[in-house]
């Protein structure tokens, strides 16, 4: 019975956390990160004192059951370690070996050291939470994109489309290389020897163990009933069952509960421990090749993915040196909003990734050496890929650690995680005396204004003060290998100033009155657009299904039976014309965007409230 309640209290855990990190679409809530917030490690980092105290209550009364129970890796290690049992040749796997109390307390101790001396990296390294959920992220959840788009492009051929196609791809070669060999060391080691990581390598595992010795409910061994067989010892996946001394090493033991099942003689029992029973530690000397070939491979293997960044920047450099351009080098990284400040982050983060996942705008990656060795694979802020949503908190509602702290959306839109900087010579309206003005119609701050240049060309002009360094500017601009503009990281997150409509300069009388009556697109887009996923809208033409909506674009199904998908960036460019003009039509719409989707731009924004679509429908107005 025992048993059976852990392994479901364990299954339901392991479930719905790890579908938490793969849930792209979306799914489950966003509060079901509290479930994430169960362990160790972060709630030490985040000064959680209610989750610590029920989990040190927890284990002083029950044992170290948090291994088995709550412990993400420990479930991991304890299933493969199961299906070892059930597939490998021999039945009795298991057998008790004395306790390497030096290689665990040695470990610890780097453990805290290392944190002490703010290199986070062995942390993160080791925590058991942020090891599976790198390997989740990294491995399984490109896995399981990959798995729906094949069952999107199954379904569409019987014009089913309850699964829609999502961009698959490495966030970071040295966090992936990490989390492949993190896997493969803990699958050996399960499978060979059980939870030999949790009672060896975990710094996790050493604490707990260390309380459990003091629980108040244990497996106990009724000497009277006991014959000696040594069938407990052979089911304990800990090796902490000395069936000739007839003693348990509750240091390691981890109530799975497998030696109550198997006992022939009922001499094992789960109750209050009322005896003293002396513990099993006899420290047994470490092997010298222990895992040195796998440190080694580490090492090499981080050396080559090193090399790569290095190799493409000096490209760059020379392809922008030949074209004329200036070439560039961001001092500092970028933090994830709510993050306070580098030195803050960088201590509390323990690299889970969870963020990272759950971004809707695919802006943070793990880093490599932008924060040093000691902030390897701790999330940086990108806009290779995307930007900062004015209106997005999801990686401070998310982070367990309290390295990014949860703040509102009007705080949001004030906090200035990095600041813009133009480059002149880059920008393509110097270089090619062509307009753009990609990087203004980004900008949700008005930190980037179009100023007059010359031969009637307008060139961006920046406000630093104003910016919060959303990133959109850099995410949109032309220019390369090099952009015009970027932008650059604060150490200390400061506080941004408003904008007000006496500081914007050059701007018609229409622009200036759209700012004060009609929201940003972001609002818009979060207020109106995002509630019409899974919403069938109808034109002209018939219907359209919405599939998907996110801070990527829209995904639909259109009248033609023909997935379609239109990028955010469409949507935005036809909004901010529609406020500045008043008007604007499908045929602008199409020289202006890349892909031709004016239908699908006017369908939607034609839901928004203020705006209306005319001349069946060929325009939006307001």
């Amino acid at each position: 019975m025992l048993r059976r309640l852990r392994i479901g209290i364990s299954a339901l855990l392991f479930v719905l956390i790890s579908f938490f990190f793969l849930d792209f679409a979306e799914i489950l809530p966003n509060s079901f990160h509290r479930l994430a917030h169960l362990q160790f490690i972060p709630a030490i980092f985040s000064l959680s004192i209610g989750i610590l105290l029920f989990l040190i209550v927890l284990t002083l009364l029950f044992g170290r059951g948090d291994c088995s129970r709550i412990s993400l890796r420990g479930i991991w290690q304890e299933v493969m370690a199961g299906n070892s049992k059930a597939t490998g040749k021999k039945k009795k796997r298991y057998s008790y070996s004395p306790a390497k109390n030096k290689l665990r307390w040695g470990v610890l101790g780097l453990t805290v050291v290392g944190f002490l001396c703010g290199f986070t990296f062995i942390v993160g390294l080791l925590d058991p939470y942020s090891a599976y959920g790198r390997v989740v992220v990294h491995i399984f959840k490109p896995i399981y994109m990959l798995g729906n788009n094949l069952l999107e492009s199954l379904f569409a051929r019987f014009d089913n489309y309850t699964f829609y196609q999502v961009n698959t791809s490495i966030l970071s070669i040295s966090s992936l290389l990490i989390a492949i060999i993190t896997l493969a060391v803990i699958f050996v080691m399960a499978w060979k020897h059980g939870r030999t990581w949790c009672n060896t390598i975990c710094p996790v595992g050493t604490i707990l163990g260390l309380l459990s010795r003091f629980s108040l409910f244990k497996v106990r061994i009724d000497t009277a009933k006991c014959n000696g067989c040594g069938l407990c010892a052979t089911k304990c996946k800990a090796a902490c069952i000395n069936s000739k001394e007839h003693a348990i090493d509750y240091s390691r033991c981890v109530d799975c509960f497998n030696c109550l099942g198997v006992c022939k003689q009922k001499a094992l029992v789960y109750a209050p421990s009322l005896k003293k029973q002396s513990d099993v530690e006899t420290p047994a000397p470490s092997s010298p090749d222990l895992d040195s070939s796998k440190r080694r491979f580490l090492v090499a293997g981080l050396v080559t993915a090193g090399a790569t960044p290095k190799l493409i920047s000096q490209a760059k450099e020379s392809v922008a040196s030949l074209e004329g351009k200036k070439a560039y080098k961001k001092e500092n990284p970028i933090t994830p909003p709510g993050s306070i400040s580098r030195e803050h982050f960088q201590q509390q983060c323990t690299s889970c990734h969870l963020c990272v996942s759950k971004c809707p705008s695919h802006i943070l990656k793990p880093a490599f050496i932008e924060y040093g060795l000691a902030g390897m694979m701790q999330p940086t802020v990108s806009f290779e890929k995307g930007f900062c949503n004015f209106d997005c908190t999801v990686c401070g509602d998310v982070c367990p650690n309290g390295a990014i702290l949860p703040i509102s959306v009007e705080q949001k839109h004030l906090t200035q995680m990095g600041y813009v900087v133009f480059i002149e010579e880059n920008c393509i309206v110097y270089t090619d005396g062509t307009s753009c003005g990609a990087c203004s119609e980004h900008c949700p701050t008005q930190a980037v204004a179009m100023v007059p240049y010359k031969d009637g060309l307008t060139i961006p002009h920046v406000n630093k003060e104003i910016c919060v360094g959303c990133g959109g500017c850099e995410y949109v601009c032309p220019a390369r290998p090099f952009r015009a503009i970027y932008i650059e990281g604060n150490p200390v997150q400061k506080e941004a100033k408003p904008f007000k409509e006496s500081e914007e300069e050059n701007s018609d009388s229409i622009h200036k009155d759209f700012r004060m009556e009609y929201p940003t697109f972001d609002e818009v887009w979060r207020k109106y657009i995002m509630p019409l996923k899974g919403v069938t809208l109808w034109n002209t033409k018939g219907e359209n299904k919405i599939l998907d909506v996110n801070w990527g674009g829209i995904t639909r199904i259109t009248s033609n039976k023909r997935r379609s998908s239109i990028s955010i960036d469409g949507f935005r460019f036809a909004y901010n014309e529609l406020i500045r003009k008043g008007k604007i039509t499908r045929d602008y719409i199409n020289q202006e965007v890349d892909k031709r989707c004016s239908s699908g731009i006017v369908l939607i924004l034609g839901q928004i409230p203020f705006v209306s679509t005319v001349r069946n429908p060929t325009s939006l107005e307001i």
